[in-house]
């Protein structure tokens, strides 16, 4: 099986966080729930990589949490909470 490419695990975890914009989780988490089996064969490296693309376009943010592990969730535009705050 030919390993995926950093730019398809970034679409792959994109996806995800479009279908799931609350999602928020590790690395480990990520490998094992939000992508493909077909992205399981990536190295961490690649996926780690893939995950600081998406951050460095702003897709998705990185936060440190209290035990120091790093979680990853959807950014939330501007907009969006703009639209959130006028519904209600």
């Amino acid at each position: 099986m030919q390993q995926a490419s950093v730019s398809e695990i970034a679409q792959a975890i994109a996806a995800y966080v479009e279908k799931n914009p609350e999602a928020q989780d590790t690395l480990e988490g990520i490998i094992q729930w939000w992508l493909p089996e077909a992205h399981h064969q990536a190295r961490t490296a690649q996926i780690k990589e893939a995950l600081n693309e998406l951050v460095a376009e702003g897709l998705i943010t990185a936060h440190k949490a209290k035990d120091a592990q790093i979680l990853y969730r959807a950014t939330r535009r501007a907009s969006e909470s703009d639209a959130t705050s006028r519904e209600h």
